[in-house]
């Protein structure tokens, strides 16, 4: 039963999540705020995007083969 305990917490942040945090209401929101809004957004979101895959990767640094 333990590993039941384990999971139960995620899964209720994911469920909370999926019922809760609709990507519809999002584009709404972001057409409220404007187009230039949408625009810096995007941007932030693809540079973050960049910097996670580029920590996964390793990207960067001087290595010495």
């Amino acid at each position: 039963m333990k590993p039941l305990f384990r999971f139960f917490p995620t899964a209720f942040v994911a469920l909370f999540l999926t019922l809760f945090m609709t990507s519809c209401a999002a584009i709404g929101d972001i057409f409220k705020a404007g187009a230039y809004t949408g625009i810096i957004g995007v941007i932030v979101v693809i540079g973050i995007i960049i910097w996670v895959v580029s920590k996964l990767f390793g990207g960067g640094g001087s290595r010495n083969s």
